[in-house]
């Protein structure tokens, strides 16, 4: 189907008060990672980004590490900067396995990022997979203060899971909690959820379908970033993942939403009319009580004890 046919089927997206900001984020957001590490081009992210806009998508994460990413999408719609919320992580000014959380490198990080974003400030700047150790030594959530009362940023967010993302929510610093919640990653609904919730912070769920991992016929390899979720999905054995691949991944993707205290859901693609069609699927809204306690109830019954967020 034509995009545009696509996008003018999405009646109006809907909203929410994300935690304790005054920002009403849309349920459904874009993850900048696939385009930079992809190197998409700048006329197929274009079209990508003002049809999402121009169907009510107001979230747009991404990320320094993320190649060219943030560039990409500066030149794309900065010209529209009033119609979303921009979000991005810092902490990897060289490239992911290259951590550095020096203040001086994070200081000269959020500058290249605002450049290249073509913008004078970001909504909510996120620490990016910050371990625990750091985190306890102060210095990188100093510096969040500190860009915050710059002007660089009004909110601070800790991107991340498991033990370091508990230990960031019960720090009480962060406005904001990014991590992976999907049908293969459900951990957080058990650790760092119900905390964040009473906390009143923001939460964006990230790898919400779970790379779309029980689409691989075959073994993928094992050092693939899919590839533990396609191993666990071996053993949950959901029902409705025997669907048509659409339906199925509109019902993963609805039950991430369903969960308790998520305020967006992240959907990274090169693809504009994939992302169109995950819009379409969420005015389904969310999924009916019985079939989101299916899908918790196996995970409960399955899930070993070394399930853990995946980063």
């Amino acid at each position: 189907m034509e995009l545009k046919r696509l996008y003018d089927q999405v009646k109006k997206m809907e909203k929410r008060r994300f935690g304790k900001t005054d920002m009403n984020v849309s349920v459904l957001g874009f993850g900048g990672s696939e385009i930079g590490y992809e190197r998409a081009s700048l006329s197929s992210v274009s079209k990508l980004l003002n049809g999402a806009l121009d169907a009510g998508v107001n979230v747009i994460d991404t990320a320094e590490c993320y190649i060219t990413s943030e560039e990409l999408i500066g030149a794309a719609i900065s010209e529209r900067r009033g119609d979303y919320y921009l979000f991005t992580k810092c902490g990897h000014e060289r490239g992911w396995s290259y951590p550095d959380w020096r203040p001086s490198s994070l200081w000269k990080s959020i500058e290249r990022s605002l450049k290249r974003l073509k913008t004078d400030h970001v909504d909510l700047l996120q620490l990016h997979s910050c371990s625990e150790n750091e985190l306890r030594k102060g210095e990188v959530i100093e510096f969040l203060k500190r860009a915050r009362e710059r002007g660089y940023t009004p909110f601070i967010g800790y991107s991340g899971d498991s033990q370091a993302a508990l230990y960031a929510v019960n720090s009480s610093e962060f406005d904001t909690l990014q991590t992976s919640i999907n049908i293969a990653d459900q951990e957080a609904l058990d650790l760092t959820l119900p905390l964040a919730k009473k906390r009143n912070m923001g939460v964006i769920a990230k790898r919400p379908v779970a790379n779309v991992a029980w689409a691989d016929g075959d073994r993928p390899a094992r050092n693939g970033y899919g590839y533990p979720y396609w191993e666990r999905l071996q053993k949950l054995k959901y029902d409705f993942l025997r669907a048509d691949l659409h339906d199925s991944v509109a019902t993963a993707l609805r039950f991430v939403l369903t969960v308790s205290g998520v305020h967006t859901a992240i959907v990274g693609t090169t693809k504009p009319e994939r992302f169109s069609e995950n819009a379409l699927a969420l005015e389904a809204g969310t999924l009916p009580v019985e079939v989101f306690e299916k899908v918790r109830s196996r995970w409960r019954e399955i899930a070993g004890s070394d399930w853990v967020g995946q980063t």
